[in-house]
């Protein structure tokens, strides 16, 4: 009876060896199946027509409500969609339909795959943060607190309001000893500033400007800008002219600044991704882009699905870059450690 019974349980796993029939059942089942090619033609479409907007993005014209920018701008989010075909594959029993899913995954992970790497360095020398404080901000002092306390040697704030500006400069005092306010953006740091002045980035009023942070490796000059807003409309699109051309203006600026090390702090209202940037992005390196973990999006803050707010440095080597814990503002704000020493002059 032992024996018998040792015969019988000491198969060495039965549970595999009616897996293997199973799965070998399932794939008779589905090569058996004439209309395995057939079916799920529409969802195979949507999959190609799905990689063919994340790979040709920049075709998109911008002619009918900055269409192209807007698909730029919450790109990565178009990745959503490819587990959602994969299952609709499956449930189909199409073969199409789950060869043409590998497409937009493919091309998603050409694109986003290496934000998903951990790129975070240790070391630098210079920690900067920046932050849309919000007009109506309803604790400007705890929030000036809470980005004092990331350690920041420069901090860059945006939207400032004239009321509010005396209790963003009295909470930031003690930890700050140089800044200079120039319109709605204010600069604050623990190297002095020379050179403060309003950036002209036609707008007809101050939402820009520039300093040169006496750093001990060296002179930097710093950036701080808040593009115009963008907004989506049902009747003229994504409408962007004007933080198009404020960009364009921005632009110019730093590509004609004499100083080989530069850093830009601010809300740019637009990601990465989007062209209608190109005139500052084709020129300077995203922190987070180099050196983040993540794709460190920062607005809105209560769930955010893009990072508009920027720091951008060239003639600077980025070394970490992440995202701060949430203020009273509907932004989240943003810092980045880098490397001035030995980069430039």
């Amino acid at each position: 009876m032992a024996q018998a019974y040792m015969t019988e349980t000491g198969s060495g796993g039965s549970g595999p060896e009616r897996r293997g029939p199973r799965l070998r059942r399932l794939w008779d089942k589905w090569r058996g199946d004439r209309g395995i090619w057939r079916r799920g033609l529409i969802l195979a479409a949507l999959a190609l027509l799905l990689a063919l907007v994340m790979l040709l993005h920049a075709q998109i014209p911008n002619r009918i409500g900055n269409l192209g920018s807007l698909t730029e701008t919450f790109l990565p989010w178009l990745g959503l969609f490819v587990p959602v075909l994969l299952v609709l594959a499956l449930v189909r029993k199409s073969a199409s339909a789950l060869i043409a899913v590998l497409l937009p995954a493919i091309v998603w992970l050409n694109l986003f795959g290496g934000l998903l790497v951990d790129r975070t360095g240790s070391g630098g020398d210079l920690t900067v943060a920046t932050h849309n404080v919000n007009a109506e901000n309803p604790d400007p002092s705890g929030t000036a607190r809470d980005v004092a306390a990331s350690g920041a040697d420069v901090v860059a704030l945006e939207e400032l309001t004239a009321t509010a500006v005396p209790t963003y400069e009295k909470a930031l005092a003690a930890t700050y000893r140089y800044h200079s306010v120039q319109g709605t953006v204010g600069l604050w740091s623990k190297y002095p500033l020379t050179g403060a002045r309003p950036v002209d980035i036609k707008l007809g009023w101050t939402r820009a400007m520039r300093a040169t942070v006496a750093t001990p490796d060296g002179g930097v000059a710093v950036y701080v800008a808040h593009l115009p807003s963008v907004r989506v409309k049902l009747e003229a699109g994504f409408t962007a002219r004007q933080r198009d051309r404020s960009a364009d203006a921005l632009g110019e600026a730093i590509a004609d600044e004499p100083l080989k090390r530069v850093v830009l702090l601010g809300d740019l209202n637009g990601t990465m991704n989007d062209r209608a940037l190109n005139g500052v992005t084709s020129q300077m390196r995203s922190t987070q882009g180099a050196a983040g973990s993540g794709f460190g999006f920062s607005w809105p803050a209560s769930f955010p699905m893009a990072r508009i707010d920027q720091i951008m440095v060239k003639g600077i080597e980025p070394v970490t870059s992440w995202t701060l814990p949430e203020t009273t503002s509907d932004h989240l704000p943003i810092a980045a450690r880098v490397k001035v020493a030995a980069t430039g002059s």
